[in-house]
């Protein structure tokens, strides 16, 4: 196994729960200001999953004061402390893109029906 592998597999995170596209999930992100740290939750729907392995990353995307936001967040990165989900949605498409164009109720996604 050589240096670049090894390093991969050390930095891969276990925790992590099953994250699909269309689940609006709770992501706890450490941000360090000057000599302090703290940690802020960042919810969004899940509209873009990219990458494999250790380079693997998620788009979330909330509307905060009817402006769009979106954070391309790194799963396995140390600065990333927990994701939850809260809410699986229900979707048929790999990439939820069209949500951009949306505004309301229109930029909502279908719960999963639990039966």
């Amino acid at each position: 196994m050589n240096v670049i592998e090894k390093i991969r597999r050390e930095n891969l995170k276990t925790d992590l729960p099953a994250l699909n596209i269309g689940d609006t999930v709770q992501v706890d992100v450490k941000i360090v200001e000057g000599d302090k740290e703290r940690i802020q939750a960042f919810t969004g729907t899940i509209i873009a999953k990219n990458g494999s392995g250790v380079s693997e990353s998620v788009t979330l995307r909330r509307v905060i004061s009817g402006q769009g936001v979106e954070r391309v967040l790194p799963l396995h990165s140390p600065r990333i402390v927990g994701f939850k989900v809260v809410r699986e949605g229900r979707v048929r498409r790999a990439k939820l893109y069209y949500l951009r164009g949306q505004v309301g109720k229109a930029a909502r996604v279908k719960a999963k029906r639990i039966v």
